[in-house]
């Protein structure tokens, strides 16, 4: 009688999940096991905010597997060391894993596969974690995509995996302890933001019909739009694996509005295979920065805090905290004022992202992060986003800054987005900051840092 165990990582479904599927089919008991890994909480990353996401993904991978006959076997120590102990104990002979990017989880893997040969226990890696694996597309003479456009057509051109059907049945093995499902003060002590979503599956499920039946369309059109709010809200349940990504990417393919959806599925997929080829992309540039990062300590807690007197800026930082979640486009216009207005390093609001987002992903923090700062893949790398500009052409009406700028409520007009002009009385009465900086001047001190070509830079 053949029993294998599943490694849950960040992967954490039955449907469309390759491990699980291929562990049902060819065992007879299957171990589903989640090690609560004490080096990423003892790291930091595992922080209140994704703590509560990931205990409810837990709970919910519990349900499904109880409706399925089984149970989720969680421990706690070292992944590789309760691994193997759990396949010692229920007599494995396989043990199935998805296969991840990051310089941690490739230790893991090379680590696993050891101690797999030591113990004559056959490790299986499944695809999972993106739509097209990475290192599965390369460019001649390259082991990966540096530039977007021409990964997004090879992508583009490659045959989606077939979907993978959850088990009807997953059968413990007698005399397995399933243990305990963590909560979330079990993962990480600390105060969550009060406004963040809930996690799971069956949750990321019925946000992912929903966004289909009835965001997809619209989605090429509104998803910049930051008081719309159009964007599919999918981003937690994909970093925790909630809900398959390839199976986002065949639901959405050939429906009105899903080319512009899959394509940052895809964006997805071209960090995850860079962070593949360069695991120090979270700490090192991607490509030379010239030029000095300023200290300005005073500066660096006013963004973080959401006073830095724009208020585009100041709402996208006040939502960040409040959700644990941050428009994309939003996302943008903060770290280019970090990272050209104030001239601090990337790696420092990547690391307050890291904090607070649910949605943390190595892979696209720091892609994304450089990207904006210049030392990453954009090809345009003196690029600087106006924030006054962004905030008029993405939040005309300033819906979005009255939501998490609860100073300017009552402002009406331009003046939402340039309080400053305001008469003296009614400004003193906002208790709001005057702006840290002025754009104009921060950019042009911004080329300069660079030492690069001040023609080519783009303020829009």
């Amino acid at each position: 009688m053949r029993t294998a165990v599943v490694l849950f990582t960040r992967d954490l479904r039955v449907q469309d999940h390759p491990a699980l599927a291929t562990a049902a089919r060819e065992a007879d008991r299957v171990v589903p096991l989640f090690v609560v890994d004490d080096r990423i909480r003892a790291s930091g990353f595992v922080t209140p905010n994704r703590a509560a996401f990931l205990a409810d993904a837990l709970a919910d991978l519990e349900e499904a597997l109880r409706e399925r006959g089984g149970r989720l076997v969680v421990r706690r120590g070292d992944v590789v060391r309760e691994t193997m102990r759990a396949a010692a104990e229920a007599g494995a002979e396989a043990v199935h894993l998805g296969a991840d990017v990051s310089a941690g989880a490739a230790a893991r893997e090379r680590d696993l596969a050891r101690a797999c040969r030591e113990a004559r226990v056959e490790l299986r890696l499944h695809p999972g974690v993106t739509v097209v694996p990475a290192g599965h597309l390369t460019p001649d003479g390259g082991d990966h995509y540096r530039v977007f456009s021409p990964y997004w057509r090879a992508w583009s051109a490659t045959a989606l995996r077939p979907a993978f059907r959850a088990p009807q049945r997953v059968e413990l093995p007698d005399g397995v302890d399933p243990g305990e499902v963590p909560d979330a003060a079990a993962l990480a002590r600390g105060k969550r933001s009060p406004g963040l979503a809930r996690g799971g599956q069956a949750e990321g499920a019925r946000l992912a019909e929903s966004f289909i039946r009835d965001g997809l369309e619209r989605y090429a059109v509104g998803h910049d739009a930051l008081a719309a709010d159009a964007t599919s809200r999918l981003s937690p349940f994909l970093h925790f694996g909630c809900v398959s990504p390839a199976q986002l990417a065949r639901r959405a393919e050939g429906r009105p509005g899903g080319e512009a959806f899959v394509r940052q599925l895809c964006w997805r997929d071209f960090h995850h295979q860079v962070l593949a080829a360069r695991p120090d992309l979270p700490r090192e540039d991607y490509r030379p920065h010239d030029g000095e990062w300023r200290d300005d300590d005073a500066s660096f807690a006013a963004w973080r805090e959401g006073r830095t007197g724009y208020p585009v800026v100041d709402a996208a930082m006040r939502q960040l905290a409040r959700e644990g979640f941050m428009h994309n486009r939003a996302r943008m216009i903060v770290a280019s004022f970090l990272t050209r207005d104030l001239g601090i390093d990337w790696r420092l609001g990547a690391a307050h992202f890291l904090d607070l987002l649910v949605d943390g992903d190595l892979a696209n923090n720091s892609g994304n992060w450089q990207w904006v700062a210049g030392t990453g893949n954009d090809t345009r790398p003196n690029r600087v986003l106006n924030p006054l500009r962004q905030a008029r052409r993405f939040d005309p009406s300033g819906d979005y800054v009255r939501r998490y700028l609860l100073e300017l409520e009552g402002v009406e007009g331009p003046a939402v987005h340039e309080p400053w002009r305001l008469d003296a009385e009614p400004r003193r009465a906002l208790d709001y900051p005057d702006p840290i900086v002025h754009h104009a001047e921060a950019a042009r001190a911004s080329r300069a840092r660079r030492a690069g070509d001040p023609d080519q830079a783009s303020l829009f």
